[in-house]
């Protein structure tokens, strides 16, 4: 397919909108054009609206400029008696069972109620075997639903000339325009013994903000307005700190923060994640160093910045082990406090470690499950309820059996749980630490060093590999690939059951296939029965990907001829841990 955007010389610069909304609608838009178009092309185009064009939207009829973002693809079209329903809920144009392509049916449901929330609408025009036409028309400046009333308060839509309005020829952007700086900054201005913030973050306004903050409290500091380029600037300049946005553009803030703190390199640097998403547990289980939500007082960004000036002036981490038994604090203590940069303050109850965190500030916390009088689950949840604790990450080490229900309360306050029977526990220990340390790899003592290699062993070991991935979302296989590669594996990828088979045939380098159960045409379960007919694929390890966790779907998956089984969402972990598993020699 050729895929091009056209942008009318007509359309003004900007248009003052939701910008998240209004990418999750042209995303949706394009998706389903590539996804129904099998040749010719699909193009974007945006322009200002016909004046002939007629809208029910009564915020439209009262704009001054209308915008029309028109996705048109040469597909199979939508006959005209299908038109309307395609908007409904769960529902699609061919709808039934055995239909060819995939997908819920809710996009265009979910799509035109943005629409309408930002004042617009979706339009739809198409010939079955010819292609479609659909258009998201939005005001040029939104308006809110709680604007005036009044009539003689409005902006009227100004008269335009009637004419064609999206043939004009594409507007020719310079590439540079999307990583330049809109706010000064200090990278030309570094010196050998600054210290340097990385700001990651796309609003103007509040990074110009930021800038100023950093500089009042001693800090040199580096903006970039997009997530691949905060990546590479975090790579390029080894920062002393990063502060995150989780919605940037090209790449967002938590596949920043993730690509940070699995990179060797940057894994030691504090990330202070300040974002109008609201905190979650997701940030610290990757290892942030703390999260602000936005907006925040002056108060809050300032107390951020002397947060982050605090940790770096200590120089020496401070953690708090608490084990009941005498031999396992010992041995901990040596495991972790293996070096200068750490120190380890060891006690032996809840009311013992409550008093240690009165009396001194710590970065981390190991907690034991089993403890005497109190617990280790209620003292978890005892710190972490406590405003001055919030943050304080908490890793569980314990050999208990735990219940539903203690797992649950500690999914909600814990930031990591390891199981002490695990073979690879202690250097789990040690990576999880280290990160929640922000300890400098480079600079742990040999024995550490070489503890954290081997448990990455198996994982580094699969440099090389070929893994065939089968889904029909292109979303989920971008996903994958992103995870795979970053892991040295070599992906090749198929949209359908028949295109595996004969991706199968042409490439004898394919080692582990992760085949999606739930796709049109030809399912997983038929693919890899398939699969299995052949017998130079019998040995061929298949792992099921799955949104169906019931037990009996991992069996039927296992019947109809799968290796292993993993639901969805993926954990990466495990995803890596079983390729591993079933490539190993």
């Amino acid at each position: 397919l050729s895929f091009k955007t056209v942008i009318s010389e007509t359309v003004q610069s900007s248009i003052r909108t939701d910008p998240q909304r209004l990418q999750q609608v042209l995303k949706n838009l394009l998706a389903n054009a590539f996804k129904f178009t099998e040749h010719g092309s699909v193009t974007l185009n945006i322009g200002l609206a016909d004046d002939e064009i007629r809208f029910a939207n009564d915020t439209l009829l009262q704009a001054r400029k209308v915008i029309a973002f028109s996705v048109v693809d040469t597909g199979i079209g939508i006959p005209k008696n299908k038109q309307k329903i395609i908007f409904e809920a769960f529902q699609q144009a061919d709808g039934t069972t055995n239909r060819r392509y995939g997908g819920t049916g809710l996009g265009l449901s979910i799509s035109r109620e943005i629409a309408r929330l930002l004042g617009g609408e979706i339009q739809v025009q198409s010939v079955p075997g010819k292609g479609s036409t659909f258009t998201l028309f939005l005001p040029d400046t939104y308006v809110s639903q709680d604007a005036p009333s009044n009539e003689d308060e409005r902006p009227l839509r100004a008269k335009q000339p009637t004419q064609p309005a999206m043939i004009t020829p594409p507007l020719i952007r310079d590439a540079d325009a999307l990583v330049s700086r809109p706010v000064d900054d200090d990278r030309e201005h570094i010196r050998e013994g600054d210290r340097v913030v990385l700001i990651i973050e796309d609003d103007v306004k509040f990074a110009r903000i930021m800038v100023g903050m950093a500089r009042d409290n001693g800090f040199k500091a580096v903006l970039a307005n997009r997530g691949d380029t905060g990546l590479a600037m975090a790579n390029e300049l080894l920062p002393d700190a990063i502060t995150l946005d989780i919605q940037l553009p090209i790449v967002d803030g938590w596949s920043v923060l993730d690509r940070l703190k699995r990179n060797p390199a940057t894994r030691h640097i504090p990330v202070h994640v300040i974002s109008i998403v609201e905190r979650n547990q997701r940030a610290a289980s990757l290892g942030a160093f703390a999260y602000l939500e936005k907006p925040d007082s002056k108060d809050a960004l300032i107390g951020a910045f002397e947060h982050i000036s605090s940790f770096l002036d200590r120089g020496v981490r401070q953690l708090l082990l608490v084990e009941d038994d005498a031999a396992q604090r010992s041995v901990l203590t040596e495991l972790l406090g293996d070096g200068d940069d750490v120190s380890i303050t060891a006690v032996a109850s809840a009311e013992e470690a409550l008093g240690a965190l009165e009396t001194k500030e710590f970065d981390c916390m190991v907690v034991d499950l089993v403890l005497p009088q109190e617990d280790g689950v209620k003292l978890i949840e005892q710190v972490k309820t406590d405003a001055k604790w919030k943050q304080l990450p908490i890793i569980v080490y314990t050999g208990k059996d735990m219940t539903v229900a203690e797992e649950q309360r500690l999914k909600k306050y814990a930031e990591s749980v390891i199981i002490k029977s695990g073979v690879k526990s202690p250097a789990l220990l040690l990576h999880d630490t280290s990160l929640f340390l922000h300890r400098v790899e480079a600079k742990l003592p040999k024995r550490s060093r070489s503890l954290l290699d081997e448990s990455r062993g198996d994982v580094d070991a699969l440099t090389g590999r070929t893994v065939l991935v089968v889904d029909d979302d292109v979303r989920n296989i971008f996903a994958m690939t992103s995870v795979l590669e970053g892991s040295g594996l070599r992906v090749v990828y198929a949209e359908n059951g028949r295109a595996a088979l004969e991706s199968l045939e042409t490439d004898e380098s394919i080692q582990v296939v992760l085949m999606d159960v739930m796709m049109p045409e030809m399912d997983g379960y038929e693919t890899i029965r398939a699969i299995r007919s052949d017998s130079r694929f019998g040995s061929l390890p298949i792992i099921a990907v799955t949104a169906k966790a019931l037990r009996e779907d991992k069996e039927k998956c296992i019947q109809a001829g799968a290796s292993d089984y993993l639901p969805k969402p993926v954990d990466t972990d495990k995803l890596l841990d079983l390729i591993s598993l079933w490539t190993r020699k």
